[in-house]
């Protein structure tokens, strides 16, 4: 897990062109998307960022369903750990910050999930006041929220 995203809505075509928007300056132009279909109801095949085409790529059994990797040609690979949008905030951050950890041995979106669940009871409802955004710690030397 290089960090964690927490889209607004199910809303793939929206989330994702925001999320590239602003993960795009900061990390390099990203070139594709890859996404377990499980959660998302209609998956597009491109979205337009910053004046040029991502492509969407779906994989249902190569890619964590709670996870999306983001392929760049200057960073490489990224992969994030997707908080639902039904999430509450707490649970939310508690996620972010255990996708964006530096201990222990690497883990999966779907046990950094579970993990959640179990100690804190089944996703839990969103709050009030509730913004979304992002957590990296890719290269794992530092780490950088981005709010959407």
């Amino acid at each position: 897990m290089d960090g964690a995203w927490w889209p607004r809505s199910r809303d793939l075509a929206s989330e994702l062109s925001d999320l590239a928007n602003v993960l795009d300056p900061l990390w390099g132009r990203i070139t594709r998307i890859a996404v377990n279909p499980r959660h998302w109801p209609i998956l597009p095949p491109r979205i337009f960022v910053n004046g040029h085409v991502v492509k969407i790529g779906w994989f249902t059994c190569e890619l964590d369903p709670h996870g999306i990797a983001l392929l760049s040609y200057t960073a490489g690979r990224w992969d994030l750990l997707v908080i639902p949008p039904e999430t509450g905030a707490s649970s939310a951050a508690r996620l972010m910050a255990a996708a964006s950890a530096d201990t222990g041995p690497p883990t999966t979106a779907t046990a950094l999930m579970t993990a959640e669940w179990a100690r804190h009871g089944s996703r839990a409802k969103a709050g009030k006041g509730r913004s979304g955004g992002a957590l990296s710690s890719h290269g794992r030397n530092q780490q950088r929220a981005v709010g959407m």
